[in-house]
């Protein structure tokens, strides 16, 4: 049984979870609107450069959720992720991740947005065993910090190693689906890289390495 492991945002589905989870928020009246994704799209632009710091990210992203309950959050994000998210759920994807399936593959969404979001969607296309940025509780409540390594670019290979010990699995035969040059470093690490709709730079990486190209839909 080899693993194959997906990124989730603009590879699963078209769009970027935490990004769209900011906007539910100022729906909410948690933050304004205006400034907040202002600041939001300025951090996003600076992941699409690979230049971000993702603890920078995840500080402001997580702020209006401090002093909140999980299960306040869980009940706000599942009525979220059916309207909002699965409409954007790539159904390629969906096609890719049967196939894995069918030919006895264990799946794994590995992300660099909240746990709490990445769970509920991954639960929605049908993969239960995830890996996303943690989030810290303290009394009960949501503290807007991190806890653990991010699993961002150099990251998610540390959490991926982590998780492989703990679960007695490796990475033989392994594939790696994902969209950003930020998830060079685990797609140089599986034996089957894949990149889906890849950004300029992961694309010309992508064709000097003869790796495929999927245009999903």
């Amino acid at each position: 049984m080899a693993l194959a492991i997906f990124d989730l945002d603009e590879t699963l589905i078209h769009g970027d979870c935490a990004t769209l989870w900011s906007e539910q928020m100022g729906r909410l009246g948690w933050v304004d609107p205006e400034s907040f994704m202002q600041r939001n799209n300025e951090l996003m632009d600076a992941y699409g450069r690979g230049e971000l710091a993702m603890e920078d990210y995840m500080l402001f992203s997580l702020e209006p959720m401090a002093g909140r309950t999980p299960e306040e959050i869980a009940h706000l994000v599942a009525p979220w992720v059916e309207d909002v998210i699965e409409p954007l759920i790539y159904s390629d994807a969906c096609k890719a991740i049967a196939a894995h399936r069918a030919a006895g593959d264990r799946i794994l969404v590995i992300s660099a947005s909240g746990i709490h979001l990445v769970k509920a969607i991954a639960e929605r296309v049908g993969v239960d065993e995830v890996l996303g940025i943690d989030l810290e509780v303290l009394h009960g409540v949501y503290t807007g910090h991190t806890v653990g390594t991010l699993t961002y670019r150099e990251g998610k290979i540390v959490r991926l190693l982590e998780w492989l010990d703990a679960e007695g699995e490796n990475l033989e035969g392994a594939s790696f689906y994902s969209d950003s040059r930020n998830d060079l470093p685990l797609l140089r690490k599986v034996d089957h890289p894949h990149v889906v709709n890849p950004d300029p730079l992961l694309r010309e990486q992508a064709e000097k390495a003869g790796w495929p190209v999927h245009h999903w839909q």
